[in-house]
């Protein structure tokens, strides 16, 4: 006998599985809540302030022209960019940070620099036109091209996992640049709009229709263009393997001072001449906007590429379907798996049974972690029959007294028929009435959604698996490159029961897959032979 006070307590030995994962308490400004809280109060500010700076200076009727001016070119210019973006999408959280910086806090820091070195050249040299020259050629080059690259630089550091290639440099400087063109055309669109309404000019003789028509229709990818050099730096910093830091710091620099250099050089088209504009605008912008706009075009092809490489060592061992690596390096087939999807959800059928002709599950009920696949089909699912079709030329004839089909039109009576004949009556009323094309109910839309939802972040995990793949046989793996790869092929098995079938649709239906024929054929004669 043990005496009560030596007795030990008693432990599990496992413990339970709540107590598995350790969390140390956090510092209150390490939450994240915070810092993004922190960020939007930071950038309404700025908006703010830049917001009563340009309505100082335009006045409320010219920042509201400006501002329904202003504002159209965006859409076209984000919807550029994120094309580009659309075979590895970001977050739209990166995105938006990156358009708020660059309309609220990098326009604001331009402002204020650009009229405050304006004022001190002009007080050291005593020649106001001297002072513009130098700060649109020289000043202003520099600052604004800062500040635009501060939010590539943000991005760059603290979500560097979606960072990671020239692409994503080019979308984060495009979406920068495209936020600083739009507040600077408010201002540039209402000053012109002011000094029309001053001078009496309206039309398409006045100065507002001459900003509008070089700031928005000729050259509204001048501020993407320059800034997204920049990016290109940081992508190719990204990109960077080794322990060289000059094959890092050396890009962003470099993409930098390009950016700069080819800022001056646009803002400097007017000292050239009547025809400096023409000049600078055919010889050197155009030129450049065709190499960076096919360089991104071919970074774009090169990551499917890369996709259709990297993924089949993860179908040969079983994680992924030898199809699947097709589908997913081909934009067209990802869109038409996130249809089929959408469809079979919305239709609460099994995709399986919808296109494989109910083929056993390959893959198994359960995932390799032992924990059951919640998107496979139970063991008692009853694949439904198919439906029957009708057999062709064949009309069926109704019951003489059969009862009203609904939407029929009714017979009308025989006194109402011209020359109707007691002894030969008219025949009934056609039971088939014009096919109404049944509206999709909440439930269904909310499983096409699911469905689609599904299959999209199927593509997005795979393509993120390809390139992290890509990363690590050149050199570029960090320490925690298992635990990313064990996460993505979890969530890749665990949406595989919908999107597998999907995107086997899809390779089929885009032809990048061959359907083997329904006859054998081991090089004899078949009647579709020629």
């Amino acid at each position: 006998m043990v005496p009560a006070y030596e007795e030990q307590p008693r432990f599990d030995a496992v413990p339970p599985r709540a107590h598995w994962r350790y969390k140390p308490r956090k510092d209150f400004w390490r939450s994240k809540a915070l810092r993004a809280s922190a960020v939007i109060v930071l950038l309404a500010l700025c908006g703010l302030l830049i917001l009563s700076l340009v309505r100082e200076q335009t006045g409320t009727e010219g920042f509201l022209v400006g501002l329904g001016l202003a504002v159209l070119p965006v859409p076209l210019l984000m919807a550029a960019f994120r094309w580009l973006d659309r075979v590895d999408p970001g977050p739209w959280s990166n995105l938006l940070f990156a358009f708020a910086w660059g309309a609220c806090a990098a326009a604001l820091v331009a402002i204020i620099a650009n009229s405050f070195a304006t004022h001190w050249i002009a007080t050291a040299t005593a020649d106001p036109s001297s002072a513009d020259t130098l700060g649109a050629t020289v000043v202003a080059p520099v600052v604004e091209e800062s500040a635009k690259a501060a939010a590539v630089l943000l991005i760059f550091l603290f979500r560097r996992r979606h960072f990671t290639g020239l692409v994503d440099g080019v979308v984060f400087a495009g979406f920068t640049a495209t936020g600083f063109a739009f507040t600077e055309n408010i201002l540039y669109l209402g000053s012109a709009f002011g000094e029309d309404k001053s001078m009496g000019f309206s039309g398409v003789p006045s100065v507002t229709a001459a900003t509008f028509f070089v700031r928005v229709v000729v050259a509204p990818f001048a501020h993407p263009l320059f800034t997204v050099l920049t990016g290109i730096g940081f992508g190719l910093s990204a990109l960077a393997t080794g322990r060289r830091r000059l094959r890092r710091y050396a890009p962003p620099l470099l993409g930098l001072v390009c950016a700069m250099g080819m800022h001056a050089l646009w803002n400097s088209s007017s000292v050239f001449g009547t025809y400096g504009f023409y000049l600078v605008y055919g010889v050197f912008m155009v030129p450049v906007f065709g190499v960076v706009t096919w360089l991104a075009i071919w970074t774009r092809q090169r990551e499917l590429r890369t996709i259709s490489t990297e993924l089949p060592a993860y179908a040969a061992a079983g994680w992924l379907a030898p199809e699947e690596p097709l589908a997913l390096s081909s934009m067209r087939a990802r869109a038409m798996a996130r249809g089929f999807a959408a469809r079979t959800g919305a239709a609460g059928t099994d995709p399986r049974g919808q296109y494989l002709n109910a083929q056993p599950n390959p893959y198994g009920q359960a995932s390799p972690y032992g924990q059951p696949n919640p998107y496979a089909q139970p063991s008692s699912y009853v694949q439904p029959a198919p439906y029957a079709q009708p057999t062709p030329y064949a009309t069926p004839s109704p019951a003489p007294y059969a009862d009203p089909v609904p939407y029929a039109n009714p017979a009308p009576h025989p006194s109402l028929v011209p020359y109707a004949d007691p002894a030969h009556p008219p025949s009934p009323p056609s039971p088939y009435y014009p096919y109404v094309r049944p509206q999709p109910s909440a439930v269904a839309k909310a499983r096409a959604k699911a469905a689609s939802r599904a299959v999209s972040e199927y593509e997005a995990f795979a393509t993120t698996l390809a390139f992290l793949r890509h990363r690590a046989r050149r050199g570029a793996v960090g320490p925690d490159f298992e635990a990313r790869e064990q996460e993505l092929l979890h969530h890749l098995w665990q949406r595989k029961e919908i999107a597998g079938p999907a995107l086997l649709y899809a390779a089929r239906a885009t032809g990048r897959v061959r359907v083997a024929p329904p006859y054998p054929y081991y090089g004899s004669h078949h009647p579709y032979q020629r």
